[in-house]
Formats: C-alpha cells, structure tokens, sequence
C-alpha cells in the first residue's frame, strides 16, 4: 500500500492531501524506463566490452592455439626450407656433378604457380593473409620435394649406369704380377722382332710361361674366341660395352666361348706362342669406339703406386716387341 501524502495550506491553516496527477504519474514512468533502458545498454555495452561470456573466452582460446599453431607449422617450414635447400646444393654441385648431368636451375626448384587464385577460397577472413602465406609455401616446398625426387630418382639411374661403366672398364693387368716373367715391351714405336723394322706396337707384351692364367680386365661379353685373324694367333676379344673392348692374343688355349658373359678377374685362357709370335707371351689391347689406346692407363684395378710405376717404366722403353 503506497503512503499519503500531505502538505500545509497557510490559508486554510491546515493539512490537506496530495494529489498526484495522472499525467505526472506515466511522466515519472516514462523517465524512470528511459533512465532504466538507458543504464541497461550502458551496462549491457561496458559488459560486452570487458566481460567475457564462458563461450567468447573459449573461442578466444582456440583462436591463440591457431594462431600458434600457425607460427610452429611456421617454424617447421623454415627449417624444411633450409634442409631442402641443403639437399639441392649438394644435389647440384656433387651428385649431379659426379654423374657429369646437368644441375637444376633455381627457377624451376622454386617456381611458384602462376595462372588461376589457387588460395581465394582463403580470402575475407581476420586472418587470410597468415592461412594463405602459409599454404603458399606448403605447395612452394610440395613442389620442390616432387622435384628433388625426380632429381634422385635419375641420380639412382646414372648411379646404377656408372656402376656398370666402372665394372666394365678394363681396369686389371690380365696376368698377375708374380706369375710374370717380365713386362717385354709396351704401346708405341718398337722394333719388329721378325724384320727388325721400327713400327708401331700397338698394345702390351706381358711375357710369362706357358699356361700362365690369363684373367678378364673388365665385365663383358666374348666376342670373339679363335684364330682367323691374321697375327694374333689364339685370340680372344671381350667387349665391355661402352665402346670398350679387349683382345687377348698368341694364347694356349681357351677358357671361355664366343657370347659367354665375364665378369672381371674370371679366368678366360692360358698363355701361349701362337700366331706371329717369338716367345710365350700374352699380347694385350685396348680398343675405345674403335681406336687402339695405350692398356698402360687402365690398371688402376690391381696394382700399387709402386708397381704402376715399375710397369710404367719398363713400358716406355723402345726394345723389341714378341710379335
């Protein structure tokens, strides 16, 4: 129940109630909801300003995590970009290099993508310009591991190539030293032991007993195991591949046949004196693409520094060849 009120009226010289008006009333009212409404908002806004619903400090929550996420994945490609720009140098200056291919030019290791906004589905959000240059130099380093990988998948072909070179170069001395009488006479000009005329010798003469093994210098294939060339007596041509080939001649007899596979250091004949020949003695050649070169430069495979340089000398000497 609300209380009365009353005044003093001098006039009357006594006290009478007050009347409150209608209009004053819903006055009051208005201004009371107004002032209401009014604080309210102002409460409303300095809440939403400062205060944090359990739901906006969990949001707030996740968006820091991504945010740091986003810096470690960050981190992470820094480094992978470091270790992968290690690999490429190493890929381009030892491995490539080594197996004489050409080294990958930078433009192509680092080539971005050109053409259609691959990242504009990223677009409109607070942090876009973070998720993009994030996702930018994922596909960036994407892109330079598919190429580092073709780069070592051809690194493992020329690899498993050279391997087969370097099996199948001539490599060994055919007979081995302590079987040898004596190195006889070495590539170049040399005296005819039949005519006594100088004329070019055109391999080595590894003078040894008969039936003195006589060893593969290289992996190849027997292409050729007879006498029907003139000179050369019991003779045997290995080719290496690679436009390598070695001949064998004067021997005893044979070991392997015509279209065997060797493999170098197997035992394919026995020294001999056949065909234009003086003494028992092997006479050893080398052919590249089809031209006789000097054996002295392909026994790196089976002979010291010391020896090489022993056989090196009695090699250079001018005497008599055996055939």
């Amino acid at each position: 129940m609300s209380k009365v009120k009353y005044y003093y009226d001098p006039e009357s010289l006594s006290y009478k109630k007050i009347e409150r008006k209608k209009r004053t009333t819903l006055k009051y009212a208005f201004i009371f909801m107004l002032a209401s409404a009014f604080f309210g908002f102002i409460f409303v806004f300095i809440a939403n300003q400062y205060v944090e619903t359990p739901k906006e400090r969990a949001l707030k929550r996740d968006l820091q995590n991504t945010l740091l996420q986003f810096e470690l994945l960050n981190k992470k490609m820094a480094q992978a970009e470091i270790v992968l720009a290690n690999i490429a140098d190493r890929d381009n200056t030892i491995y490539r290099t080594y197996f004489e291919a050409n080294p990958i030019p930078d433009e192509q290791r680092r080539a971005g993508f050109g053409g259609v906004n691959r990242y504009k589905n990223l677009e409109g959000f607070n942090n876009s310009k973070l998720i993009i240059e994030s996702n930018k130099r994922i596909d960036i380093l994407q892109k330079q591991i598919v190429v580092q990988s073709r780069s070592l998948d051809e690194i493992a072909k020329l690899a498993a190539e050279k391997e087969k070179l370097l099996e199948a170069i001539p490599a060994i001395q055919p007979v081995r030293n302590k079987d040898l009488t004596r190195m006889a006479s070495g590539f170049g000009m040399r005296s005819d032991p039949f005519t006594k005329v100088r004329k070019m010798h055109w391999g080595m003469d590894f003078t040894a007993p008969r039936g003195t093994p006589i060893y593969a210098s290289g992996d190849g294939i027997v292409e050729r195991a007879d006498n029907s060339a003139s000179g050369y007596g019991n003779h045997i041509r290995i080719d290496h591949g690679y436009g390598y080939v070695s001949l064998y001649a004067h021997l005893y007899r044979y070991n392997v046949r015509k279209n065997q596979k060797v493999k170098r250091g197997d035992l394919i004949g026995f020294v001999g004196s056949t065909g234009r020949s003086e003494a028992p003695h092997l006479h050893y050649e080398i052919f590249k693409d089809g031209q006789r070169i000097n054996p002295i430069n392909f026994y790196y495979g089976s002979l010291t520094s010391e020896e090489f340089n022993k056989l090196l000398e009695h090699a250079s000497l001018e005497n008599q060849s055996l055939d």
